[in-house]
């Protein structure tokens, strides 16, 4: 909109400054080509040319008429050289002090200051003429508009009604300004124009489409839409971006349709607001976006549109969030190969970051190779990527590049560094980033604070919070509450969720009902829990259910968990969760049957449990495995070692805990599917290995994909003190520290 606001400003400039121009005619031979050659120069792009050739004359002052500086000042605005239309205005009045330019120079002069952003010389300027036009206050008003000073643009643009009458060019550049708050101000200027009959001008509703799109007023967007007699591109893009912003993402598809079928040309703008609304749309029939999208790809690579980085770059990050494979956004991003940059780069990154993390540091290790100087923004996501992986040693070498570039000192990658380390088991390195901040921001505190109940330190983040030296928000108390639940610290946790409103002003959400369920069920407070539940101030969501569920079957709730299991299974009908935990109950309560039910009632839904896997690094390799072992070909060798382990820890007094297993099996094979389970394979594994890769007495980190079952939880425990060793197991809910036959999560 802003740029359609610019160009409706040069329309203005030639329109109504044509009577204020020299008359050529009154120029002598020598001027006239002076005019003529600069104007090729400087309209040519070679300004510094014509500003040199303009100033090689100063002996013949007669012939540096009005329209020569005129012409340089808008070659000057154009290209937004300031300090080139600076020298340009000192020599104007050194050489003219007798005869004061004219309204037509004065107002390029005012234009070339506004579109460099100098609106103070620019005011000066326009408050020290004698006489103004429309086009100077149009000018003035737009500049101010253009920087975002907002309340300024809106008394510029009342006053100048005192002295003429605005056209649709005035309105629209005031109606760009008006987008923010309540839409006050954009309301009135709408009232005015009705009054004025230009509200249906196409730049003046174009600009008040957007307005209230700004001002969240979707329906009087539409409104305004609707009445327009014609439409141009930017109209229907303008539009399109309304139902956009709002996560209309149907009414926007159907919208570009209608374009599309009108036969109105679409450009840019247009299919990246198209693709976003892929992205934050809030329909579930993600079959039919996920079709769109294929056909909007065939039509932005058969219009050629696929080349442009920016529209590629929409076309993969739509693809990853409606659940596209990531190798089909690879393709995308392979198809710019001779237009990549930065941007491009770290949008197939951020895809990959998220599913695959090890592939999204290769492709940071190629985007380094090809000479391209990761941002910032970069830095954070490749970070993000580190956060998913078993060890630190990928975020330290990161961390590296960071210093190297020169973003030692940013908060923003420090607070990513802090998550990632912490994420790789590395507490002690997210507390040293940490203590490096200069002025820590209140997400470096919350960063921090998460770390500590990511593992299972819920003192150190209590004291931490006492030292806490910038006001908490909302993010603050879930980090707290979390890592209170985490080692079962009811008292302190309730005494923080209470203080929340009294103390710091803060409503309790939804996310902090969550974590005080999660606190007292896990600490069998189960009434209080369900208390809790039935008080909270808005409808409990699918976490609320999915913690008070898992309570229930740790303390077999038989009833309760039914409750919580049909809440969650309506509000998430396709998450195994709910299911899985219910069969749980049943199976640990001896209702067999009814466990049986609730598996032939997935496979009716094809709702499909996640499979267990774990990782481990070995060397400078990660090993997966599943359960059984049978993903990886040292199967045979690492299940007999664990057999002679197993045999050593029952001697210390491991029993296994067989009642989750299938009751329609013998004793003996229940006992040995729990022998092999993924985190336990993957233990044995490093053992085996730790002689010849591992320095002796190393820390065994080991990620699984889900939460650690109550078996491999006990197994862990006295595996720790058997072999002496720590054991660090990542879930999907937190970390678990095993040393000495103890857990920091206290076995909450």
């Amino acid at each position: 909109m802003l740029r359609a606001t610019t160009r409706a400003w040069r329309v203005s400039v030639r329109s109504y400054s044509s009577g204020y121009l020299p008359i050529l005619s009154s120029l002598t031979p020598e001027a006239e080509n002076l005019l003529d050659r600069v104007r090729v120069l400087a309209t040519g792009g070679r300004l510094k040319e014509a500003l040199s050739l303009f100033y090689a004359i100063e002996e013949k002052p007669q012939q540096h008429c009005h329209q020569t500086y005129a012409t340089l000042f808008h070659e000057c605005a154009r290209h937004v050289c300031l300090q080139e239309g600076l020298a340009l205005h000192r020599h104007m009045v050194a050489h003219n002090a007798v005869n004061p330019p004219d309204l037509f120079v004065t107002n390029h002069l005012i234009n070339m200051y506004c579109k460099c952003g100098h609106l103070d010389y620019a005011r000066q300027v326009f408050d020290e003429m004698p006489h103004r036009n429309l086009v100077s206050w149009t000018a003035l008003i737009a500049g101010y508009a253009q920087c975002g000073r907002a309340g300024e643009c809106f008394l510029l643009f009342s006053a100048m009604l005192v002295e003429c009458r605005p056209n649709e060019f005035a309105f629209s550049s005031v109606l760009s300004s008006c987008g923010d708050g309540d839409g006050r101000f954009g309301r009135q200027v709408h009232a005015l124009a009705l009054k004025m009959c230009l509200d249906t001008c196409l730049y003046v509703a174009n600009a008040l489409i957007t307005m209230y799109n700004k001002c969240h007023g979707r329906n009087e967007a539409w409104s305004v839409f609707d009445s327009m007699e014609y439409w141009n591109t930017i109209s229907w893009n303008s539009m399109i971006a309304a139902f956009q912003f709002h996560g209309l993402g149907a009414r926007a598809l159907d919208l570009f349709t209608q374009m599309h079928h009108k036969g109105i040309s679409f450009d840019r703008a247009t299919l990246l607001s198209i693709f976003s609304s892929f992205c934050v749309s809030k329909d579930s029939d993600m079959y039919v976006w996920f079709r769109f999208c294929l056909q909007l790809h065939s039509l932005t690579v058969k219009t050629g549109f696929l080349s442009q980085v920016k529209v590629a770059t929409a076309l993969m990050k739509a693809y990853s969030d409606l659940g596209g494979n990531v190798a089909d956004c690879y393709r995308v991003f392979l198809e710019t190969s001779c237009h990549r940059d930065i941007v491009s780069w770290t949008s197939i990154i951020t895809i990959f970051a998220e599913r695959d993390p090890e592939r999204a540091l290769l492709l940071f290790s190629q985007l380094c190779q090809e000479g391209l100087a990761p941002d910032w923004y970069t830095f954070s996501i490749v970070l993000k990527a580190c956060a998913g992986l078993v060890t630190e040693r990928h975020a330290a070498v990161v961390h590296s590049l960071v210093i190297k570039s020169g973003f030692e000192g940013d908060t923003v990658l420090q607070n990513s560094l802090i998550h990632a380390y912490a994420r790789c088991a590395s507490i002690t390195m997210s507390k040293k980033v940490f203590d490096e901040i200069e002025e820590c921001d209140v997400i470096s505190w919350n960063s921090i604070l998460k770390a500590y109940a990511l593992h299972g330190q819920a003192r150190e983040a209590l004291h931490l919070f006492s030292r806490m030296n910038v006001q908490p928000d909302s993010t603050t108390f879930v980090a707290l509450l979390s890592a209170c639940s985490h080692v079962g610290l009811v008292e302190e946790g309730t005494k923080i969720f209470d203080c929340m409103y009294k103390s710091y002003g803060i409503v309790p959400k939804v996310d902090h009902y969550a974590c005080m369920v999660d606190m007292y069920g896990r600490a069998g407070h189960i009434h209080e829990a369900e208390k809790l539940i039935g008080e909270m101030p808005m409808e409990p969501d699918s976490v609320v259910w999915s913690a008070l569920l898992g309570s229930c079957r740790k303390h077999g709730k038989t009833q309760l968990a039914k409750l919580a299991s049909d809440k969650l299974k309506e509000l998430e009908p396709r998450n195994s969760l709910g299911y899985v935990q219910m069969s749980n109950v049943c199976f640990s309560s001896g209702k067999f049957s009814e466990a049986g039910v609730i598996w032939n009632e997935m496979k009716e839904y094809r709702v499909r449990k996640e499979p267990g896997l774990s990782w481990v690094e070995i060397g400078n390799r990660v090993h997966e495995f599943a359960s059984g072992g049978r993903r990886h070909p040292d199967r045979e060798v690492i299940c007999s070692k664990l057999e002679g382990l197993i045999g050593q820890l029952k001697g210390i007094g491991y029993v296994p805990d067989t009642s989750l297993s299938l009751h329609d099996i013998e004793e003996e094979q229940k006992e040995e599917n729990l022998y092999h389970h993924s985190e336990k394979l993957a233990l044995m594994f490093f053992i085996m290995n730790e002689s010849s890769l591992h320095p002796c007495g190393s820390v065994v980190k080991i990620i699984k994909n889900i939460r650690i079952c109550v078996d491999c939880h006990n197994f862990m425990k006295l595996a720790s003190d058997l072999l002496q060793k720590e054991i660090v197991v990542r879930d999907s809910n937190r970390f678990h520290h095993f040393k000495d036959g103890i857990c920091s999560c206290n076995d909450y």
